[in-house]
């Protein structure tokens, strides 16, 4: 008996489901790695946020007139809705950027669930198809400093620039006619999607960021 009590139970291994394990989690969509499923950052009234809008590959260039018309009037209106306001904005060829202003992380899901579901439907009717049209859900950065800002809102902006510069092509001059959005100038951009904003941060704090 004694020696018996002395020999060690074998361990039994079950199969287990869930948890944190090698190879476990949603794969990435297409070429790009999809928008972490964490939890998002606590997004605070006085912090705007940059917000980032991917399509999927077989959606149509954004930049096309017939593309744009569509998405800039579905923008125009959930710009101001549920609890969001949007501020700048930059339409490129696959991916949209948004400045927003929010009250709460609660309210920008909202407002951005809304406004996501106006472009969805835009583009299926001008495509004449259905089914999803963003890669994944939106990707959110939310500025807390005057820096943050200013360097947000100059990379929205200027976006097709820095992409152009990245394609080795040239780079356009001027005003992107497909953004919008107070300039370092401080006056409002007639486009109706953008609303003049709320924040301190995005009335006076970015433009002292030097």
């Amino acid at each position: 008996m004694a020696k018996r009590s002395k020999e060690k139970q074998l361990e039994l291994r079950l199969p287990m489901r869930g948890g944190r394990r090698p190879g476990a989690g949603r794969k990435p969509k297409g070429r790009r790695a999809g928008v972490s499923h964490g939890c998002r950052p606590m997004v605070a009234a006085r912090h705007p946020v940059h917000v980032t809008m991917r399509m999927r590959d077989e959606v149509w260039n954004l930049r096309t007139r017939r593309c744009f018309r569509v998405v800039e009037a579905a923008l125009a209106a959930g710009s101001n809705r549920l609890g969001i306001r949007l501020t700048h904005f930059s339409v490129q060829g696959n991916h949209v950027h948004l400045v927003v202003e929010a009250e709460d992380a609660r309210a920008l899901s909202r407002g951005m669930q809304g406004l996501s579901v106006r472009v969805a439907r835009a583009l299926n009717r001008v495509m004449r198809r259905t089914g999803k049209v963003f890669a994944d859900r939106f990707h959110s950065h939310v500025l807390r400093t005057a820096r943050e800002v200013r360097n947000a809102v100059l990379y929205v902006l200027g976006n097709a620039r820095v992409h152009a510069r990245r394609q080795g092509r040239t780079a356009p001059a001027g005003m992107d006619a497909y953004a919008g959005g107070p300039g370092l100038e401080g006056a409002a951009d007639a486009s109706p999607v953008v609303h003049p904003p709320r924040t301190w941060l995005l009335r006076v704090g970015w433009q002292r960021a030097g």
